[in-house]
């Protein structure tokens, strides 16, 4: 015998089945896919500006600049001192450049090292889609005491160190695990670029954003622009 079951019933199901998901959907988070355009040798990875005071206790006052490109707070560990955050993975940057036929260099780890790598441009892109012109990021970078840009500099690809974070596990690449993409000092060597500045510039270079940054949470894209080899 075939039971039927009362149209009311079979909404009253559906709309069991629906309600829930809807309820408990997930916001969407930041965009954090790369695009790589091989004509251009461009790499953009999509940004924010950055918060300068992080809204944290442990955190008193606004940090100098240490590094242009971050996670943000509180996976970031140099959330705190960087210009703009990014949500995708540094090591997929370091990917897109050995695509575009670069090689890493070797970060500096301590004083007495010199950073190497091939050396390519930091540009900022202020009006996604709009058209806009790349600026290069030292633009919107000024010494806090005396107002000047900061110096023209060599941004290297260095890629980053790898690092253990269990005695049980693989190591892992640094810039993913501490989320800094790119160091202005030499201050991490879990980055996949340094500056041509050392740590003995970090003492009398003293850097924050300047007026031409748009802002806090202006979404912005990060443009890496790798020269054609020589």
């Amino acid at each position: 015998m075939t039971t039927r079951i009362p149209l009311a019933a079979l909404l009253a199901l559906a709309m069991a089945s629906v309600l829930p998901c809807a309820a408990f959907e997930e916001p969407k988070s930041a965009p954090t896919a790369i695009k790589i355009d091989k004509v251009k040798r461009t790499i953009t990875i999509p940004a924010k500006v950055a918060p300068r005071k992080i809204d944290d206790p442990a955190y008193k006052e606004i940090y100098p600049l240490e590094v242009v490109a971050a996670f943000p707070f509180p996976r970031g560990k140099k959330a705190h001192e960087t210009a703009i955050t990014i949500e995708a993975k540094p090591s997929d940057v370091h990917k897109a450049l050995v695509e575009l036929g670069l090689k890493p260099g070797k970060p500096a780890t301590t004083p007495a090292e010199t950073q190497t790598g091939p050396e390519v441009k930091i540009m900022l892109d202020i009006a996604p889609g709009k058209g806009g012109r790349l600026i290069p990021i030292e633009q919107f970078l000024e010494d806090k005491k005396s107002g000047k840009p900061m110096p023209k500099v060599k941004w290297l690809f260095t890629g980053s160190v790898m690092v253990e974070t269990a005695p049980d596990k693989p190591k892992v690449y640094g810039a993913d695990d501490k989320g800094t993409l790119i160091a202005i000092f030499p201050v991490t060597a879990e980055t996949v670029f340094q500056s041509s500045l050392s740590l003995k510039d970090e003492k009398y270079v003293k850097l924050e954003t300047s007026k031409k940054m748009p802002p806090v949470g202006t979404a912005v894209n990060l443009v890496i622009v790798v020269p054609e080899a020589k």
